[in-house]
């Protein structure tokens, strides 16, 4: 650097002297003494706080990793608990309202109808009562093998398992010739004695109409009520044995109970549990059939009113106690729950649809080491 008298001397880094070049190097260049004892407490703390703000951040990846890894395992918690259910016939009447009542105790139910305009519009009825999380409708033809095999695909690929299956739907397989018809059974008071605490139906109605009962009415009924409930369970009994706790609900009737079954041969077979097969079971019906179809199911000591109905639930009682020995690890019943006021009873019966599928929803629900291979009239276990 050049002085006022000419002389050079070499530019001091460390030292500040006097004069207008001094003010003019502190504004242009930042002497190296400033720059030392402001940067270099400036970089101790920068890297004090970036060796923080990593720790900070690992510390905060660990977090993310471990709630990471607990939703993961809350999502494999909750998938291995949450149960899964299918209803058959559940467009209306009381398999609707087993649908509702699951779907209120937080089961995925499967609803199922043959009709699928009716169906969906059961699942938006469901969606009105703020359960549409928790139903899912897929359409199901008992008696088409196709549209059961397209249910079973659809449940394993969605869910991978099934926990509770109940088979409610059915028909009363009759005609109806007239404005109202009920059991002439229950007017008489007939069944009083079905019941284990010995008390009649609490319902009188007088009949008015004539029932009309056909060859093709009869075999529909028998292929729905007991082959189609066969056949679907058979279809799911896969998925069924991948849950912990298995569950199958077969709603039958108290018209199915063996002392209201005239045929003493018929009886005999159906009520030796011991020697009680499948192939027996269908011997039985296929028995009633031919008898039928030859036009003397009366001279053969059949019922003389809703005869398919009486033995197709007859038929699906004894095939409840085939599957319950058959899978002892289940919990399989079947259960009359009660005379309601649905379509197939004219909506006649003391009843509501509500109250009557209490009774298939509670053996659904049942908690492990539950009964097994039962018969139930609502809450009350009756001989078959």
């Amino acid at each position: 650097m050049v002085t006022k008298n000419g002389s050079r001397e070499e530019e001091n880094s460390g030292a500040a002297s006097p004069g207008y070049h001094v003010d003019f190097y502190l504004r242009r260049k930042r002497i190296p003494e400033i720059s030392v004892s402001i940067s270099v407490p400036i970089k101790v703390i920068v890297f004090q706080d970036e060796t923080q703000r990593l720790q900070k951040s690992s510390s905060s990846l660990t977090k993310n990793n471990e709630t990471t890894q607990k939703m993961a395992e809350q999502i494999v918690d909750n998938a291995a608990t949450q149960r899964y259910a299918v209803v058959t016939g559940a467009n209306k009447g009381i398999g609707f309202e087993i649908c509702r009542q699951l779907a209120s105790k937080g089961i995925i139910v499967i609803s199922t109808a043959r009709n699928e305009k009716r169906g969906i519009e059961a699942q938006e009825r469901l969606k009105e009562l703020g359960l549409s999380d928790r139903v899912v409708f897929h359409q199901l033809d008992v008696l088409d093998p196709a549209s059961i095999a397209a249910l079973v695909e659809f449940v394993k690929i969605k869910y991978g398992r099934l926990d509770i299956l109940v088979n409610n739907a059915g028909i009363a397989g009759v005609g109806l010739d007239g404005d109202t018809w009920i059991l002439q059974e229950i007017i008489d008071g007939n069944i009083a004695s079905v019941f284990a605490d010995g008390k009649p139906e609490p319902v009188q109605l007088k009949a008015s109409g004539t029932l009309t009962e056909t060859l093709e009415g009869a075999e529909e009924c028998i292929r729905t009520n007991y082959y189609g409930a066969k056949t679907v369970t058979e279809a799911l009994i896969p998925l069924l044995q991948l849950s912990d706790s298995p569950r199958i609900v077969n709603v039958s009737s108290i018209l199915g109970n063996l002392r209201l079954l005239c045929n003493e041969w018929a009886k005999g077979v159906l009520s030796n549990e011991e020697s009680l097969t499948e192939e027996k079971v269908d011997g039985v019906v296929q028995e009633f059939l031919k008898n039928f179809k030859e036009g003397a199911p009366q001279a053969n000591d059949w019922p003389t009113q809703l005869a398919a109905y009486k033995v197709s639930k007859a038929a699906l009682n004894a095939y409840s106690r085939i599957m319950a020995r058959k899978y002892p690890s289940f919990c399989i019943n079947c259960v009359c729950p009660g005379f309601a006021r649905t379509d197939i009873t004219c909506n006649l019966g003391p009843l509501s649809a509500t109250e009557a599928a209490e009774s298939p929803v509670r053996l659904a629900l049942l908690p492990d080491g539950g009964p097994s291979g039962f018969y139930f009239y609502q809450k009350e276990r009756l001989s078959f």
